[in-house]
């Protein structure tokens, strides 16, 4: 492979989604696939890649149904192991929590956020479903922010953004406090009790764990915020057992600020193996806003840790609903 094609993930997702494909896949469909693996594209983006890898010879048009791989586009994704993906979710994650520069004191700086992409005529819907999980309260930041500007919308579609947990490992970090994500995970709750059913390390996959558990239907979001149990996402890291009254302190904070954390204050006492020197601290995603609007039959397309944005903006009344 090119060192051009190494350094591009993107081209090698596309290989990867055309060589598990038993048909030929146009923009369209590779589009979407790409957002359920984290890489959101427009339409037009992707037919920029599929024209370099057409040039490379690693893929082919059969008429107007789409694209799919040659011999040597075969070969080429077959040499890209999966390792190559391992690790980048949560490296990136881990960057936009340095990256972040939120203030609990003070409230403001920037906070890691979430972009999803809807079409036009679906927007008062979804924005209907993002708003059930803020008043129920199990959105990460019960407020999103609304965009038509910014040039990663693709055309007939908005951009809604909604913050991201790991804004809270950006908050530790820089209060002294080593926070290491560890886990995403679907959190049964039922009034004040709360308990995990299924955890997925980010350290061992090669796609986000939350776009997993929504587009595999395991969630129940709606069911959740009518009927107070149900099934959401949360995630969880791990801080130094010694540092909890000051992880307390730092969620304290955070609340006063709008932001929300699950039943029995997020640190310890779910149904996750005790470690003598380590403590668990969860926090629910932004992504349930987006799961409640897919389950109620919106397509979506999400990047989760999509960047920073400061803190007033996503609370600005005049730009969120």
């Amino acid at each position: 492979m090119s060192p051009e094609i190494r350094s591009e993930r993107k081209h090698l997702e596309i290989l990867r989604i055309l060589a598990e494909s038993h048909e030929p896949l146009g923009a369209k469909r590779l589009s979407e696939k790409m957002a359920e693996r984290g890489f959101v594209l427009s339409d037009r983006a992707v037919q920029y890649y599929l024209q370099y890898l057409d040039e490379m010879g690693f893929t082919e048009k059969v008429g107007n149904r789409g694209r799919i791989l040659t011999e040597a586009g075969t070969a080429e994704s077959e040499r890209a192991l999966v390792d190559e993906r391992i690790g980048f979710i949560i490296s990136k994650l881990e960057q936009l929590a340095f990256q972040s520069t939120f203030d609990p004191v003070a409230g403001t700086g920037s906070v890691a956020y979430n972009l999803s992409f809807v079409r036009e005529e679906d927007l008062d819907g979804v924005t209907a479903a993002f708003d059930e999980v803020a008043a129920a309260g199990y959105g990460f930041l019960n407020t999103y922010h609304i965009i038509d500007s910014d040039p990663r919308v693709p055309e007939g579609h908005t951009g809604i953004m909604t913050a991201c947990s790991v804004t809270l490992d950006g908050v530790l970090q820089k209060m002294g406090i080593p926070a290491r994500l560890e886990y995403a995970g679907r959190i049964a709750i039922d009034g004040d009790s709360a308990r995990f059913l299924d955890l997925i390390g980010y350290r061992g996959t090669s796609v986000d764990p939350l776009h997993l558990f929504i587009s595999a239907g395991l969630t129940s979001i709606n069911q959740l915020v009518t009927t107070r149990s149900g099934v959401a996402l949360a995630n969880v890291r791990e801080v130094p057992a010694a540092a909890e009254e000051r992880v307390e302190e730092a969620i304290r904070l955070m609340a006063e600020c709008g932001f929300v954390f699950p039943a029995r204050g997020s640190i310890g006492n779910f149904n996750i193996p005790e470690h003598p020197y380590r403590l668990p601290v969860v926090a629910f995603t932004g992504m349930n806003m987006v799961g409640n609007a897919i389950e109620k039959g919106y397509v979506i397309r999400s990047e989760i840790g999509a960047g920073c944005i400061p803190f007033e903006t996503i609370t600005d009344a005049t730009g969120s609903r």
